[in-house]
């Protein structure tokens, strides 16, 4: 059984291809396109995922969409079905008409069949956060587990709680429109100068440097009701998010009169923006607790698997186990809206379809990947000079323990936003210069953004402290770094003592295995610093060509390509 999983008009587009709930391919449209977190429909991803599964577009069995139009036309007014301006509309006029009709209050998911030359597709429509709920709980290595996803919005959702058991996903209840988690960070990314939808994450590891016990928490907490009902509610007048064709701002003049004036995109960062952001977080961190706590006496259940784009906020994940009632978490390589391409591919399959077959993720490498034929193809067509070695980690190692820079390419791309040893930059994370090296040189970006570690996973507990038996496969949580080992590897270890662990698996990538092994060796430090093989403004590398663009773009000493090395 082939279903497609199609993420289109969101903030990363993507594309997604299972087969028996099987995970074949995956990937967002950005890195074909080369347009950083594009949301254009993604026919490349598609094309490739097909091609990936030796398949045409009449072979698939279902189309899953990750967003349900059904929401939206349910209650839909006379004004927009009484005419038509042409005759294609029939395709959202009629299901619109009609659905004023059913009766339902709430439209989980609807099916239509479209017929093009001949073949018969069926087409999922799933709602936006059981899409989110499906892409966590149905890769979890859990049988049934409470869900928990929180995201800007949905359909008319910002928040869904739901109970996941063998192939069903059970929605308990939500957070509507316009009270919003996302949206609030979102609002304070923008005040701070940065980009919403974009750089929450830049606010994340600002936080670090503020201050907690300060007048903007009190303030900033003053926003945020949270409910008996383990629901939340903000006050509206201090944000103007969900009046999008009407302010130029996602806030109000009222929080300009609450926290003082915005900062603007460049200017100097000071202690007051730290200490705003540090508020920020803490109170997200809060409510998501009091969300848990809640979900956690409704379930019983001590499992969670969380999605959503605000489960990219490391920070908190790395403290959920600490401070709620739940005892394991999984959360995706792709919490956020490029995965939901695999979610409601896999909610099809089991929710809809029956499917009985489970997908356990500890990789995410379901991108395209080259031959060595095909490597060595491109670099003859840019004449480029490259050496081949049968140890090539062992070269990089040595390398990277002399201070050098170097562009990681291997295997399948990573999906998701955080390279995870297959597209990825790399350098000695002994060397405090280094971060500093990175940003300047290469990733071009502000300096106060750590870098991640990643460790072979049976010395993680030497380096770090989290709780026994906790994996971190995909840099989806932040742990304190072990005090005695802040200066062996200060490098990647944030202004508040942690670091965005990495664990690395022999049985999942062991090239990345090998060399971090390899590093080891040489320095007694079986850690790198790992950064994702893109520069400032541009999505990952793809392909061969990709790689060596960016390679003689920027500042890195060494490419080392399958069992390539090329120098500058």
């Amino acid at each position: 059984m082939k279903i497609l999983g199609i993420a289109p008009d969101v903030w990363i587009s993507s594309a997604a291809l299972i087969e028996d709930g099987q995970v074949v391919a995956a990937a967002p449209e950005e890195r074909f396109n080369r347009q950083k977190m594009s949301s254009v429909f993604p026919d490349h991803a598609i094309e490739y995922c097909l091609r990936q599964s030796g398949c045409s577009l009449g072979d698939v069995d279902r189309i899953a969409v990750a967003w349900n139009p059904g929401v939206h036309i349910r209650s839909a007014s006379s004004r927009y079905t009484r005419m038509l301006r042409w005759r294609g509309e029939y395709l959202i006029n009629v299901p619109g008409a009609l659905m004023k009709h059913m009766g339902k209050p709430q439209i989980d998911g609807i099916e239509e069949i479209v017929r093009m030359s001949g073949q018969e597709n069926h087409i999922v429509f799933v709602n936006h956060h059981l899409a989110h709920a499906a892409s966590s709980f149905f890769m979890s290595p859990f049988e049934d587990a409470a869900i928990l996803t929180v995201d800007g919005r949905g359909e008319d959702e910002t928040c869904m709680w739901g109970n996941g058991h063998n192939n069903q996903i059970d929605k308990l209840q939500a957070v509507r429109v316009p009270h919003s988690l996302g949206l609030m960070y979102g609002t304070f990314t923008e005040f701070l100068g940065f980009r919403p939808d974009s750089d929450e994450w830049k606010v994340m590891a600002l936080a670090a440097y503020g201050e907690e016990d300060t007048r903007y928490y009190n303030v900033v907490q003053e926003l945020v009701h949270c409910l008996d009902d383990g629901r939340f509610e903000l006050d509206l007048s201090y944000f103007a998010y969900y009046l999008f064709d009407k302010q130029p701002t996602m806030y109000t003049s009222k929080l300009q009169e609450l926290l003082g004036p915005p900062r603007l995109p460049g200017q100097a960062l000071d202690q007051r923006h730290f200490d705003i952001a540090c508020a920020l977080q803490r109170v997200y961190e809060e409510t998501v607790s009091h969300m848990l706590s809640y979900l956690h006496a409704a379930t019983g259940n001590p499992r969670l698997a969380m999605a959503g784009g605000s489960a990219m906020n490391s920070v908190y994940n790395g403290k959920i186990i600490e401070t709620t009632p739940f005892e394991e978490v999984f959360i995706p390589s792709c919490p956020d809206d490029s995965g939901v391409s695999v979610g409601a591919a896999l909610y099809a399959y089991h929710c809809v379809l029956g499917g009985q077959d489970r997908y356990i993720q500890e990789h995410n490498n379901w991108g395209p990947s080259y031959s060595r034929d095909q490597i060595d193809e491109t670099l003859r067509q840019y004449k480029i000079r490259a050496e081949r070695h049968n140890d090539i980690a062992r070269i990089a190692a040595t390398l990277l323990s002399e201070g050098k820079l170097i562009g990681w390419y291997q295997g399948a791309m990573e999906f998701g936003q955080r390279a995870l040893g297959n597209r990825s930059i790399l350098a000695d994370p002994r060397d405090v210069s280094s971060k500093d090296l990175i940003n300047s040189a290469v990733k071009y970006r502000e300096s106060f953004r750590p870098f991640a570690p990643s460790i072979l996973e049976e010395h993680a507990s030497e380096y770090f402290e989290y709780p026994v038996g906790d994996t971190v496969n995909f840099m989806e949580k932040v742990y304190p770094v072990r005090s005695d080992k802040r200066d062996v590897i200060p490098a990647v270890v944030h202004v508040d003592g942690t670091g965005r662990l990495h664990t690395v698996s022999q049985r999942t990538n062991p090239r990345f295995y090998d060399l971090i092994s390899c590093f080891g060796d040489l320095t007694g430090v079986p850690v790198v610093l790992n950064t994702s093989f893109n520069l400032n403004g541009e999505p990952m590398v793809c392909s061969p060509t990709d790689a060596i663009r960016t390679f003689y773009s920027c500042g890195l000493d060494a490419l080392v390509l399958d069992e390539y090395l090329v120098y500058k």
